[in-house]
């Protein structure tokens, strides 16, 4: 009775211990299910992102070393279009070129897609490179080959099959509107097109980054505008991830979503666009963005005083300033029945940079009249501006009177 009892006990264990081990089974199955499941999320969620963690480079000439960038710390997000600007000598090219190891930061790590790429072999580096396209200021096209022998050339060194090609270059000399240009040599395309064909070749191995370096420098402004607008439908068909340099703010202001102004190779401010345009905080920003400022006219400018005149007729001018916060956008109307007399809108304009109103106006009111409190304009519902300056007097002149 005793062996029996014994034995059906030893049973009941086995049976215990096989359930318990087919359930580890199982909750390990789910665990390495679970871990390759968020593996390919966290993949899927990184394509194209880039991150500089206290990046520094400095180069060696014969006076010794120079700092090209320092502590530069920053991400950039996938699918984003990130603007890089800056002054001659700011560090732009330097910057832009560790993305695909060009350049090989003397400090810090750059992380595209969350690897570490100055840890990567020769085979990997090719493959990283693969996935990064570039275009150039001057386009870099080889003047012995057609459009189509160009933009073939990536992929023919990739390996890829003759057919492969022919289906791969026809969809992007689509995209790029040059299907009719195949057989042509560069010598015989504009500026634009050339352009063109660059980023069509930049395209060819379906990369997630596109490094633009000066893309547009060399162009005209209506050509300009189209590349521009290119730049922006292949992000927004394709998804794919934009990093350009540029030292034009008129270009981050029709492209980007953030920029990041560079001074001495540090970082002198960095944000989205709308909110760098509307309250630069560095004088580095602040000198890019003065050619895109309205300010007095150059014959208001020569009749500008500080104190109202004794003798002859003037007015006072008033200068509106919007930032782009809170909505606010001018309101003629309003600003009209909230000055004294019937106020003039001699200058100035409004731009709309990602769904935010900014610029100046400059409203001439009576010189005569009392001015309002012009702090009390700026806030709350009834506010007419974000920022209101009063910049002198102009006297009239014989032609005005």
């Amino acid at each position: 009775m005793a062996s029996a009892s014994l034995l059906r006990r030893n049973l009941d264990d086995l049976r215990d211990t096989a359930t318990e081990l087919a359930g580890l089974r199982e909750l390990k199955k789910a665990s390495a299910s679970l871990k390759a499941e968020s593996a390919a999320q966290a993949k899927a969620v990184q394509a194209g992102s880039v991150v500089f963690r206290n990046v520094s480079k400095t180069y060696q000439s014969s006076a010794g070393a120079v700092p090209a960038l320092q502590d530069i710390d920053l991400e950039i997000a996938p699918g984003s279009i990130f603007g890089i600007i800056g002054r001659s000598g700011a560090g732009k090219s330097s910057l832009l070129r560790t993305i695909n190891r060009l350049e090989r930061p003397t400090g810090g790590q750059v992380l595209v897609d969350g690897v570490d790429i100055a840890q990567l072999n020769e085979s990997d580096l090719v493959r990283l490179r693969r996935r990064i396209g570039m275009i150039f200021q001057h386009f870099n096209l080889l003047s012995a080959k057609t459009v189509y022998e160009n933009v073939a050339l990536p992929l023919k060194v990739a390996g890829v099959a003759a057919q492969d090609i022919a289906r791969r270059v026809q969809e992007l000399l689509q995209l790029v509107g040059l299907q009719d240009k195949a057989d042509t040599y560069p010598s015989r395309l504009s500026g634009g097109q050339k352009q063109r064909v660059g980023i069509a070749r930049a395209l060819a191995s379906g990369p997630e980054i596109l490094l633009c370096d000066e893309a547009t420098s060399a162009l005209d402004p209506e050509t300009t505008q189209s590349i521009l607008s290119l730049l922006k439908d292949i992000n927004r068909r394709l998804g794919i991830t934009v990093v350009l340099i540029t030292h034009e703010m008129s270009v981050i202001r029709e492209i980007a979503d953030r920029v990041l102004v560079l001074e001495k190779g540090r970082i002198a401010e960095l944000g989205e666009v709308w909110r760098v345009f509307g309250k630069p905080q560095h004088d580095a920003t602040k000198a890019l963005l003065a050619p895109l400022q309205h300010t007095l006219p150059e014959d208001l400018q020569a009749r500008l005083v500080q104190q109202p005149p004794k003798h002859g007729g003037y007015s006072r001018i008033l200068q509106l300033s919007y930032s782009g916060e809170g909505g606010r956008e001018p309101d003629l109307l309003r600003i009209a029945r909230s000055l004294p007399g019937q106020p003039q809108l001699i200058h100035g304009g409004v731009d709309r940079i990602q769904g935010h109103a900014h610029g100046r106006l400059l409203v001439a009111i009576d010189g005569h009249a009392t001015l309002p409190d012009l702090q009390s304009l700026t806030q709350g519902p009834t506010a007419i501006a974000h920022h209101i300056e009063d910049i002198g007097y102009v006297v009239e002149s014989e032609h005005s009177r």
